[in-house]
């Protein structure tokens, strides 16, 4: 899908790295299957925040790379990932970011953005099911797990 803007094309798919997978049932399947997708150059380095979209059948329908910041922070827009969202038609996503640190306790601003989208999510009847944090070594921490969703 494109849209012209000023005669500027804006278009989602050239980021949008489209997944075949079985129905995500767990938090350890979603880690693995960002882990495996993830640049393991830059994941020590910077914080990036991606989403990973779902389909009714929670069938991965891609993931987006939605920003990439700086050492112990990323900006969320939410606007662009509602955007993306709608644009492919989700009715779920998965948030993920990782932790260049390491240390995979969620942050008050992790906790307050999760709870921000998933309320944004609910206006457009989409689940938000997860907000996995990765750490460079393959380890994660999921809010839904912990009870922070």
């Amino acid at each position: 899908m494109t849209y012209k803007v000023n005669e500027i094309q804006v278009s989602y798919r050239e980021k949008l790295r489209t997944i075949k997978s079985d129905s995500i049932t767990n938090s350890q399947a979603v880690a693995q299957l960002l882990y495996k997708n993830w640049d393991k150059k830059t994941i020590g380095m910077h914080e990036t925040f991606k989403v990973l979209l779902l389909n009714n059948a929670n069938k991965v329908k891609g993931i987006y790379p939605l920003s990439q910041g700086g050492i112990t922070g990323t900006l969320v827009d939410l606007r662009i990932l509602f955007a993306i969202v709608l644009k492919t038609l989700s009715v779920g996503m998965i948030l993920v970011h990782c932790h260049p640190s390491g240390q995979l306790k969620p942050s008050e601003a992790d906790r307050k953005l999760t709870q921000k989208i998933k309320r944004a999510g609910e206006l457009f009847d989409v689940r938000v099911l997860d907000h996995i944090i990765l750490a460079p070594d393959g380890s994660y921490y999921s809010f839904s797990d912990n009870g922070d969703l």
